[in-house]
């Protein structure tokens, strides 16, 4: 059974009569990697919004498990690309924050803090403030505060956007390395085709406003992998190249007003 079923999903953003999904079908299958592309406001963060219950849906399903989704899960959590730390708390805080609101007792808590601690490599700053931590490592903080609460789906929304492009790269490594260790499902929106093809088992294609699933393709390229084993594989520049011309489409029909992130070669 597929672990997200997500059925003829549409939502109209009322204010100004905006489609920004229309009819909306997918199944990801468990513990996949799932990658999301398509142009700026074609409705990606607005899945991952509608499948968290962060904004309703106008028309459409989704069911988790085999059951339909109308309200939060505590076995889902969701990664921003502005990494959303506490600036009051220290490191181990932030990662303790999920469990303490779901009532787990000191001795599991301080447990669970130092797995993820040691599993993201931030041994020795656990007392350090956000402001102390670089950005990649307020990311990684980010990441085990979601891992901590152990959901079974991981809703990542452009998590490493805002990082310069050497951490970045370092990110995806921790994650494809983090993943091995801890087997989650994995929706994963970028603008970058590089970083779906090394994070993702396959990889949806939105089209402009409104969004629809343009094509899937799958990524056969074996796992464990590395960015660099990645690139030297002989589908890369074939899969790299076919989904930027399908982006480039879309992009060349753009009409003022609409442009923002460009989709990342």
């Amino acid at each position: 059974m597929a672990k997200i079923v997500i059925r003829n999903l549409t939502k109209t953003y009322s204010s100004g009569g905006v489609v920004a999904l229309e009819d909306i079908n997918l199944e990801v299958q468990p513990n996949e990697s799932l990658c999301i592309l398509g142009p700026s406001g074609c409705g990606k963060t607005t899945l991952l919004r509608i499948i968290d219950c962060l904004i309703s849906r106008d028309r459409g399903e989704i069911l988790i498990d085999g059951q339909c989704v109308t309200q939060p899960r505590p076995d889902l959590a969701m990664v921003f690309q502005h990494f959303g730390l506490f600036p009051w708390k220290r490191l181990e805080e932030n990662i303790a924050y999920g469990l303490e609101l779901r009532g787990k007792s000191r001795q599991e808590i301080a447990a669970t803090v130092e797995r993820y601690v040691a599993l993201i490599g931030l041994n020795g700053f656990e007392k350090s403030y956000p402001h102390q931590l670089s950005g990649g490592m307020q990311q990684r903080a980010g990441l085990a505060r979601a891992m901590a609460i152990n959901p079974s789906v991981l809703l990542m929304d452009e998590p490493f956007g805002a990082l310069d492009a050497q951490t970045r790269e370092f990110m995806q490594e921790e994650l494809l390395r983090i993943l091995e260790n801890e087997k989650k499902t994995m929706l994963f929106v970028t603008h970058s085709i590089d970083e779906a093809i090394v994070l993702g088992d396959r990889i949806v294609v939105m089209s402009r406003r409104p969004g629809r699933v343009k094509e899937i393709l799958p990524v056969n390229i074996p796992r464990p992998r590395k960015i660099l084993s990645v690139r030297a594989h002989p589908q890369y520049m074939e899969l790299r190249n076919s989904i930027w011309e399908m982006l480039k489409q879309d992009l060349s029909q753009e009409t003022p007003g609409e442009n923002g992130h460009e989709p990342s070669r």
